[in-house]
């Protein structure tokens, strides 16, 4: 019967389109922002909850002047090439006074064009064993040059928008200071560099302190759920519906 094949084509359909949003759920990464202190346990929190391998490396006397510093899993160089300044950040306005956890380097960004300040100011970890989780802490980001952002990248791909500045003080988060934490956990795959960059341009911005890296299993931060499971439920749903319009058009 018509009104049948009708019914039961869009419901497959709409099964194709539930079952593609499913996935591309799974996919979005699970971002982390706030201040100091609290954006880091949390970050912690996360990992350990699906006994992930977490890593924290505080920044302490860094090479001046080096376009590549190496540490123990992973080597730091700035996108553009250019030398590199360590020096540990106090963070503006903060009362009482606070410093980063570890020595930060300058980002300051190159343009208010996403791409364009990826290219002229990002740092970037390179890891001799890929993660898919990335954290570290950020200095006297917010305090000019609004509207301001801060992105990740793993191996170069899409930015991750980690953080959003509209007007000044918005985002003075830490003892009233410009500092903050922020980091992205991505369980669709593991990565071997990362990009870390902002595009409030004319404003100084610093990043490092504390350096966290973490791998997790793929799929184990996944909050929706399994693709099987959705459209195990959904495939029911149809069948039912198939059922009963079947009885119907036998009455008829």
């Amino acid at each position: 019967m018509k009104p049948v094949k009708t019914l039961l084509s869009l419901s497959f359909a709409t099964l194709g389109s539930l079952a593609t949003a499913t996935l591309s759920a799974q996919a979005a990464p699970v971002v982390f922002f706030d201040n100091m202190f609290t954006g880091a346990t949390s970050f912690d929190s996360t990992v350990n909850s699906v006994d992930g391998t977490l890593n924290v490396d505080t920044w302490t006397s860094l090479p001046q002047g080096a376009t590549i510093i190496n540490r123990t899993d992973y080597s730091v160089t700035k996108v553009d090439g250019s030398a590199m300044f360590p020096s540990v950040y106090t963070l503006f306005g903060s009362s009482p006074s606070t410093n980063t956890s570890g020595q930060t380097i300058d980002i300051s960004p190159s343009s208010s064009d996403v791409e364009l300040s990826r290219l002229g100011s990002a740092i970037q970890f390179t890891f001799t064993t890929p993660v898919n989780g990335f954290g570290l802490e950020v200095g006297d980001w917010a305090t000019c040059c609004q509207p301001s952002n801060l992105y990740i990248s793993f191996d170069g791909g899409t930015p991750i928008l980690v953080g959003a500045s509209t007007v000044f003080g918005d985002q003075f988060l830490t003892n009233g200071g410009a500092g903050v934490f922020v980091g992205a956990i991505d369980d669709s795959g593991t990565f071997s560099s990362v990009q870390f960059w902002g595009n409030g341009v004319g404003e100084f911005l610093v990043a490092g302190g504390e350096i966290r890296y973490a791998r997790v299993e793929e799929g184990s931060l996944t909050s929706v759920p399994e693709p099987a499971t959705a459209l195990s439920l959904l495939t029911i749903g149809v069948l039912s519906t198939a059922a009963k319009l079947k009885q119907y058009n036998k009455k008829s």
